[in-house]
């Protein structure tokens, strides 16, 4: 989404279900081609990680680390109740953690295709965005990957669908799997971390929670071939925010909130159009003014800022938006509100308060459509939310609070 013109953003997904489609069909003809020598993109592809390993024990291993879990949550309270996308993710599995290790291994592109020396696509370190079997992945786009560079030695992959451009994507889909990796393999001599590393978030992060290097930056054109490729699995696939995850970012990356910190905070996303911004914000931070709330914008301070002024907020109010990835760093029992626009519900913050001792979550939709099929169709709809309606919560949270 952030690879199109901002004028063409609201049609994401259309382009998304056409993208989808090309990958399938071209996908077809590839793999045909790859088969006879005239393609080099993946042949075939494995559900499990597990499966890969059997399939292929000469060339791959599988390094289990923790248990598969299930996790069980109560419905969060919001207007309107009982909304769909929660209510559906009630319940959530969140598959065992692993590290998979692939002599001669392969890493394809941004969204990190992992791929065996036999042409086999492990699907489940190879996740992207709302498919609907590993047919779609996008990498089948194209008859032939990327110009390959060779690494000697060993190196871990990091790479992430979103994680190149997403605050949250980075924060939760790939610097946890460092963890993942560390529990596996102890000590273990690294020549290369590929990770996203272009940004100053993204380079804060990655001193912050002691990332070895050298690192090397994946890139739509670029391919890695490595001697040893060492993938940890991605605990947070489906977007649960698993305890373990959630546990290592609080203890790597600890905040220490500032004594004369802001308790209450609103998060802002400016007031750009099409960027899921707050209409009625003007009126809103009139009335939060006098109950004591500051207005935060994450992207104007450093990591380790944003980390301290979290850590001392007692109530967050925010439209949805990577900003408030960093309540994972809040301190146990925030109250937290969160504002949707009616076509774009996202359970991902969600999750990660169900993780945070006694934290208090609560959601405000946007009238508007309450088909569940179009819940994320609006990607970046602006928020149009009556001031108004906002207060009577924060109200609510500050009479719970006091």
């Amino acid at each position: 989404m952030s690879r199109l013109p901002s004028a063409l953003q609201p049609a994401w997904p259309l382009f998304k279900r056409a993208h989808r489609y090309l990958s399938f069909m071209l996908g077809i003809v590839f793999r045909l081609a790859g088969r006879i020598g005239l393609s080099n993109v993946p042949v075939r592809a494995t559900i499990s990680s597990a499966d890969t390993a059997a399939k292929e024990p000469a060339s791959v291993t599988y390094h289990p680390v923790g248990p598969h879990e299930q996790l069980r949550r109560a419905m969060p309270a919001g207007s309107p109740p009982d909304h769909p996308i929660f209510t559906k993710s009630l319940t959530v599995d969140v598959p065992a953690t692993y590290v998979l290790e692939i002599s001669n291994g392969l890493v394809v592109g941004d969204f990190g295709a992992h791929i065996t020396p036999d042409g086999t696509l492990d699907y489940e370190t190879s996740g992207y965005f709302g498919l609907a079997s590993w047919r779609e992945h996008p990498v089948f786009l194209r008859p032939r990957l990327p110009k390959i560079q060779e690494i000697d030695g060993t190196a871990l992959s990091l790479v992430s669908r979103g994680a190149g451009s997403n605050y949250y994507h980075f924060l939760f889909d790939a610097l946890p799997r460092l963890g993942v990796f560390e529990e596996a393999m102890p000590g273990r001599h690294l020549d290369a971390v590929i990770v996203p590393h272009a940004s100053g978030y993204q380079k804060q992060l990655l001193s912050l929670v002691g990332c070895p290097g050298p690192m090397l930056q994946p890139a739509p054109a670029t391919s890695y071939r490595a001697q040893t490729l060492v993938v940890p699995s991605t605990p947070n696939q489906h977007l649960p925010a698993p305890q373990a995850s959630v546990t290592w970012l609080r203890e790597r990356l600890r905040g220490g909130g500032a004594p004369d910190g802001p308790r209450r905070i609103y998060i802002t996303r400016g007031n750009k159009p099409q960027t899921r911004r707050y209409l009625h914000e003007a009126a809103l931070l009139d009335e939060l003014s006098k109950r004591g709330f500051v207005v935060v914008d994450p992207g104007t301070y450093s990591v380790q800022e944003q980390i301290g002024i979290f850590s001392g907020a007692e109530i967050i109010v925010s439209p949805h938006g990577a900003g408030l990835s960093n309540v994972v760093f809040a301190p146990d029992g925030v109250r937290v509100l969160e504002l949707f626009a009616s076509n774009y519900v996202h359970l991902g913050l969600w999750s990660i308060c169900t993780a945070l001792e006694g934290a208090e979550y609560r959601y405000l939709v946007a009238d508007g459509a309450r088909d569940p099929e179009r819940a994320l169709t609006g990607v970046l709809q602006d928020i149009d939310i009556p001031a108004a309606r906002v207060l009577l919560e924060v109200d609510a949270m500050l009479a719970d609070l006091s």
